[in-house]
C-alpha cells in the first residue's frame, strides 16, 4: 500500500464490467486511505489522450500503459501485455489477472474485501480472461454482457456506485432469457456465415446474440477447422476493432500481428484508420494473415489486373 498518492481522478475503461468494477474498487480504496470519493472518467482505448486531465496524480485502470501515461504520482492497474516500461509511474501489472484482480488486491491489502466482492471479481476474471473451462464461464459472460448491453454508466447509476449490488441483479434474469433466445438464433447466423480468413483463422459475422458466447461455442463444437475465431466490428469513435478469440492461447498470438494485445484466448487490434468499412476490414485481415499469398498476386501482373477489376465493382449492387 505504499507510494499511492490521493488520486483527483480514476480513470477506466468503459466498454466491460472489468473497467466498471476497477474503478468502483478504486473509488473504495481511495475512500478507505484518504476519506474522499475521486471522480471516476471513463474512457474507450485511446480516447483519454483527447481529454483535459489534471495535472496532479491519476489512478488508472484497464487502460494499458502508455507512455503518456508516465507522470509523477500516476499509478496504471493493467493486465495487457505493454510494450512501454513507465520511468516515473507507478505500474502495477499482471497479465495472467484481470484489472479488477489486481485493484481487488491492493483493496484487501487496506482491509475492503468482502464475499460478494471476491465472486464479483471472479466472475470478471472468468469473463475477462475467457476462463471457458471454469464452471462459471456461462454466468460469468451473462455479468459481462450486462454491462455491454445496458452501458457502462447506466449499470454505475442502478447499483449507485456500489459494486456489491451488481451481485445477483434482477437485471441479470434479463441475460439469461438473451442467451437462451438469441444465442441459438444468432449461433445458426454464424455457422452458416463462417468465411476463411487464413488456415488458422476464420470470420465468425455475428450479428446476434453474446459474441464471447457464440465464438466459445463455435471453437467448442469445432465448427470449423480454425483454431482462432474472429469477429470485426465498429468502436464509439469510429474505428474498426477485431477481436480475436481461441481456446490455444493462439487468440493473442494473432492479435500481436496487427499491433493488438489481450489475453492469451481474448485478444483484439485496433484496425488502420483508413480502414473505414468491414469488407475492407475482411481484406486487410487476409492481407496480413497471408502474407506469401499476398506476394505472389502482387508479382502476378493478371492477378494484379483482376484485383483492379474486382476493386472496380465492389460498389456495385448484386
Amino acid at each position: 500500500m505504499t507510494n499511492l498518492s490521493q488520486p483527483v481522478v480514476i480513470l477506466t475503461h468503459e466498454s466491460d464490467l472489468d473497467g466498471l468494477l476497477s474503478g468502483l474498487l478504486l473509488q473504495k480504496l481511495a475512500f478507505k486511505l484518504f476519506g474522499v470519493i475521486p471522480k471516476m472518467v471513463s474512457s474507450h482505448a485511446d480516447e483519454w489522450q483527447r481529454r483535459q486531465l489534471p495535472t496532479g496524480p491519476v489512478w488508472v485502470a484497464d487502460l494499458g500503459f502508455d507512455p503518456k501515461m508516465d507522470k509523477p504520482n500516476w499509478v496504471v492497474i493493467d493486465h495487457h501485455i505493454n510494450r512501454a516500461r513507465p520511468e516515473v509511474a507507478r505500474l502495477i501489472h499482471d497479465p495472467a489477472k484481470s484489472a479488477a484482480r489486481l485493484c481487488y488486491e491492493l483493496c484487501c491489502s487496506a482491509g475492503l474485501g468482502s464475499p460478494a466482492l471476491e465472486r464479483l471479481v471472479h466472475l470478471n476474471d472468468v469473463s475477462d480472461l475467457f476462463l471457458v473451462g471454469d464452471p462459471d464461464f456461462v454466468l460469468a459472460c451473462d455479468y459481462a454482457n450486462l454491462v455491454k448491453s445496458y452501458q457502462f454508466w447506466t449499470v454505475h447509476d442502478l447499483i449507485e456506485g456500489n459494486p456489491e449490488k451488481l451481485l445477483d441483479h434482477p437485471l441479470l434474469e434479463v441475460m439469461a432469457v438473451k442467451r437462451k433466445v438469441e444465442d441459438p438464433i444468432g449461433l445458426a447466423w454464424s455457422k452458416n456465415h463462417l468465411v476463411r480468413i487464413s488456415d488458422e483463422v476464420g470470420y465468425a459475422d455475428i450479428r446476434l446474440g453474446n459474441s464471447n458466447m457464440i465464438a466459445y461455442q463455435m471453437l467448442e463444437e469445432r465448427t470449423a477447422a480454425y483454431p482462432v475465431l474472429a469477429s470485426v466490428c465498429r468502436g464509439v469513435n469510429g474505428a474498426i476493432i477485431a477481436s480475436f478469440r481461441s481456446r490455444n492461447g493462439k487468440a493473442l498470438q494473432i492479435a500481436e500481428r496487427f499491433k493488438g494485445g489481450g489475453h492469451a484466448n481474448a485478444a483484439a487490434a485496433v484496425l488502420p484508420r483508413s480502414i473505414q468499412k468491414i469488407p475492407d476490414a475482411l481484406e486487410y485481415l487476409k492481407k496480413i494473415l497471408n502474407p506469401v499469398a499476398q506476394e505472389e498476386t502482387t508479382n502476378d501482373p493478371m492477378a494484379r489486373l483482376l484485383d483492379k477489376l474486382e476493386d472496380a465493382g465492389a460498389g456495385s449492387p448484386r
